[in-house]
Parts: C-alpha cells; structure tokens; sequence
C-alpha cells in the first residue's frame, strides 16, 4: 500500500512538473510570441544565422516544438528553404538545454521568491504582457518546487531493495532506457520535463549515470517523434521533410551515442562527479555536437529529403484547406496566421463567383450555374474547416490580441459563406428564371448589372486585404462602398422606372432586374461587414446605429 502512495506522490510532482513547463511555454507565447516569430522570419537567410536564430528563439520560448512550427510555417509557405530550416531545428534543440542548464544547479530556493513574484505580476499588472510575465515566473517557480519536492521524495526510499531491483533492471537495458525516455517524452511532449525528472533520480542515485544518459537520449529522440506523428502536413511530402529530416538526425545521434555509451559514460562521470550536472552537460554535449557535425552537411542532406519526399504533382480541389495545421494549435500565433490565409482564399474564391456570375449574365451558358454552385460549396466547406480550426484553439492560451483576430477571421469567414449563398441561391436563380422564361435583358439593364458585378469583384479584393493588413484607411474605404453601392443601386432603380414608364422594358423582365439588384446589394453589404466593420469598430469610428437621437 505504501508503495501505492508513493508512486501517486510521485505522478503529483511529476503533473505540477509538466504545468509548470506549460505555464512557461504558454507565458512566453503570449508575451512575445508574434515579435519571436517575425525575428524568426527576419534570420533566416543563410543557415548559420538561422542556427543562431533557432538557438536564441528557443531559449527564450523553451520549446523546440514552437519554434518548428514557426519555421514550418515559413517553410509551407515557400518563404525558406529546406536547409536553413533544418539549420533553425538544430539551433532549437541547442536552445531547449539551456534551461535544463540552468535547473542543474541548486536553485530551490528562489522558488518562494518566483511565487511571489509572478502573483504580484499576474494580480496588480494591467498590461497583457505583465500578466503574461507573471504567468512565466509562476511556471518557473512551479519546476523548481516540483524538481525539490521529488528529490526529497526520493530520498526515503532509495535504499529500498525493491525500488532498487526495479532501477537496476532498467538501468543494465540502455535500449529499453531510451524507449522508455522516448515514450515519455512524446506522452508528455516535453523534452525538458523528462531530462529534469531523470536529472531528479539521478540526484539521489536511484539510477546509474549509465541510465541517466541513456534517458536522456529518449528525451532527445522522443521530441522529434511529436511533429512526425501528429503535425499537420498528412501525407504531404514536402510538409514532412522538415519533422522527419529533424527526427533521422536525433536518430542517427541516439544510435553513434549509444555505441560509444559504455566509454561515454564512465569518462564524464571522471570529468564531472556530480550527477545533476553530468546529466545537464550530456544533455546539452549530445545536441551540441549534432549541430556540428550536421551543419556542414545540410545542403547535401536537405538535397537527399527532397528526392526522398518529392512533391506531389495532384488534380488540385480548392475546397480542401492548406493552411489549418493541426500541429500549429499549439502556437496560437501560427494557428491564426494559417486560418487567415484560409480566409483569403475564400476572398479569392467569391471573386471566382462573381466572374462567373457576370459570364452567366451576357450568355446563355447554363454550365456557368454549375461552376458558380461550385464556388458556393468551396466557400461553405473552407468556412465550416476554419470554424472547427479555429475552436480547437485553448481559449487559455489566447491573448486578448489572439481573441479579437480570431472573432476577426470568424466573421469574415461566416460574412463570405453568407454572401456565397445570396449569390447561389438568390442571384444566380434570377439569370436562370430569365433563360428559363426567354426573357432578354435590355443592354442598358445587362451594362449596369455587370458594372456592379465587377464592382462586387474589386469589393471582395479589398475586403481580403483588409483582413490581411487591418490598416484603417483602407478599412474606411472599403466600408465607404457600401454607400456608394446604395447610390449606384438607386440610380439603376430610378432608370429602370423611368425606362418602364416610358413602355422600353417588358414589366416581368423589369421587375427580374430589381430583384436582381437588391440581391447584389446584399452581397455588398455582407463584403463590406466581413472586413471593414471589425477594423473600423477597433478604431471606434462606428456609430452604435443609423438612428437619430431624439433630442
């Protein structure tokens, strides 16, 4: 029974472990991830400044796994190539040791000031990144008592023969020991969590240095595993290079490291006698070394990935998303900049709409309806996988920032999905009772609704960029088209009357055109509202209503 309780108190330390690591990642996330990520963006031109860069990012976010998805980001995007982005993956692994680094020494005692810190920072700061400040210190506050508290844990039974007979098995399997790691490390995906917690064992002896070295070989090689089984890229080649060319070089240095472990190991415990930081040095020698001996070789290696995992030449189905990688949920950040660009391609898909739309109008074409009905279910499609994305997102995890731009891309999605329906639906069924009934539009009426055609076109162009940029003026400008659309839609009615009255339309035909005309102007109105009015209400230069105020 007794032994029942301990390994409960042990899964306890080991859980507040974990939190803390992920109140860490998520503070610094939150705080800085956007500025990390364009600094990012700005390094990587050649793969020594992308080592450092990768280095640097990760010792500040203390995830490698982040900083991958940054890069892979940038990588499916076209906008780095293969080598410097696996350069930034070795200097991300060199940047997660430094923490485990700084953990080796003892530094137990500046949890209590961390605690304390963190709470004053999180309670009394008004300022976004202060919370988030004070979230970090919490987290780092949280590893140190939980790293203490198992160390002292420990210490009551690490004389106890059946506790030693079960270390001792593991210890004298290296294999087994790195297996092991690796699972952890993937269960708990956090490689930082697993090396302090075989940094804990090893303080009180309860396992060899043999051991403790082969653990954290499965640390390193169990971080790698995380973005290959579950990133975001399927069976796209060319999104998988990056995760498994990472995991075969964590790879090919577990197995040379294990070879050589029987004469490793003995030599650094000589050089360093004491466990904690004999385990930190391996940690951080292992990753050190492979960024030296891989660095040289990326060109040649980075070659060999893409004629491993060529890419693959499909029939493109444009309602299928691109840019909604599972993987980059953990990165708000990221997340939200793939499911913008998603957006855009709705924007681009309703221009599609209306061009068919016009074609539709000056013909007789019915296979027009069909490439427009198409467009309709691209549009509805992307919409509802942006949806699901976007609420898979941890609301824990979201800065105020990251919630108004998630509602922001929400909304364009849902304004552009209602705008696809009124253009299927409600458009496209006045050109087909026209062609159904032989009824012919005037060249006045056709000229007019095929200036608004054109004109919604050049609307849906603007509300893409507005949702890109959120630059103001051009917000003011694209919500300016709604009245002019309301000015243009009243002129056309005030001719088409005129024009009726004076016997130059058929009445049915006539009133075809109205329909048709407050029909585009629904589609306008939906445009201007996905983009503009979110910008614009930011700003507060919207009216709570068009109403007069009695006085």
């Amino acid at each position: 029974m007794e032994a029942t309780w301990t390994l409960l108190d042990v899964a306890g330390w080991v859980a507040l472990l974990l939190w803390g690591v992920h109140m860490v990642q998520t503070g610094i996330q939150r705080g800085f991830g956007p500025e990390l990520r364009r600094f990012l963006g700005t390094t990587l031109h050649n793969r020594f400044a992308a080592l450092a860069a990768g280095l640097g990012v990760t010792a500040v976010l203390q995830s490698s796994t982040a900083t991958g998805l940054m890069v892979a980001g940038f990588a499916a995007a076209g906008a780095v190539a293969l080598q410097p982005a696996l350069a930034v993956m070795l200097g991300a692994n060199v940047g997660t040791t430094l923490i485990v680094q700084a953990f080796s020494f003892d530094v137990s005692g500046v949890a209590p000031m961390l605690f304390l810190l963190g709470v004053l920072l999180f309670r009394r700061g008004t300022a976004a990144r202060t919370r988030d400040l004070g979230r970090v210190a919490i987290g780092l506050g949280l590893m140190l008592f939980a790293l203490h508290s198992l160390i002292l844990l420990l210490e009551p039974f690490e004389d106890m023969p059946n506790f030693r007979m079960v270390l001792g098995a593991v210890a004298t399997q290296p294999v087994l020991d790195v297996l092991l790691a690796a699972g952890l490390t993937w269960a708990a995906h956090s490689s930082v969590a697993v090396v302090l917690l075989t940094m804990s064992f090893a303080a009180k002896g309860a396992i060899p240095p043999h051991a403790a070295y082969a653990l954290v070989l499965g640390a390193n090689l169990g971080t790698a595993i995380n973005p290959v089984l579950e990133g975001g890229a399927g069976d796209d080649p060319v999104g998988r290079r990056l995760p498994i060319g990472n995991l075969l070089t964590r790879v090919v240095g577990v197995i040379v490291a294990l070879a050589g472990l029987d004469w490793l190991g003995p030599w650094l415990t000589r050089l360093e006698p004491d466990p904690v930081r004999a385990v930190a040095d391996f940690h951080t020698a292992f990753n050190v070394v492979i960024a030296v001996v891989f660095l040289p070789l990326l060109a040649p290696y980075a070659a060999l990935l893409e004629r491993l995992l060529p890419a693959r030449v499909e029939p493109d189905d444009p309602s299928q998303p691109r840019y909604l990688d599972a993987a980059a949920l953990e990165s708000p950040p990221v997340a939200l900049a793939g499911a913008a660009r998603e957006a855009m391609r709705m924007a681009d898909g309703m221009e599609a709409m209306l061009s068919e739309a016009a074609q539709a109008l000056s013909g007789t074409d019915r296979h027009r309806f069909a490439a427009v009905r198409r467009g309709d279910d691209m549009l509805d499609r992307l919409s509802a996988a942006v949806k699901t994305y976007l609420t898979q997102l941890d609301p824990e995890a979201l800065t105020d920032l990251d919630t108004r731009r998630l509602h922001q891309i929400l909304g364009f999605a849902t304004q552009l999905e209602a705008a696809g329906d009124v253009i299927d639906r409600n458009v496209m069924a006045v050109f087909a009772r026209r062609l159904k009934r032989g009824l012919a539009l005037p060249e006045a009426e056709r000229a007019e609704a095929a200036q608004l055609l054109e004109r919604l076109a050049r609307t849906a162009r603007m509300a893409g960029s507005v949702l890109m940029t959120e630059d103001a003026r051009a917000a003011r400008l694209l919500a300016s088209e709604k009245e002019a659309f309301r000015v243009l839609e009243a002129a056309a009615t005030t001719d088409h009357l005129n024009r009726l009255r004076a016997g130059g339309a058929e009445a049915e035909a006539s009133m075809m055109h109205l329909e048709l005309l407050r029909e585009l102007k629904r589609v306008n109105g939906h445009l201007v509202a996905a983009a503009a009015y979110p910008v614009l209400e930011e700003q507060g230069e919207l009216l709570p209503n068009r109403l007069r105020l009695d006085p």
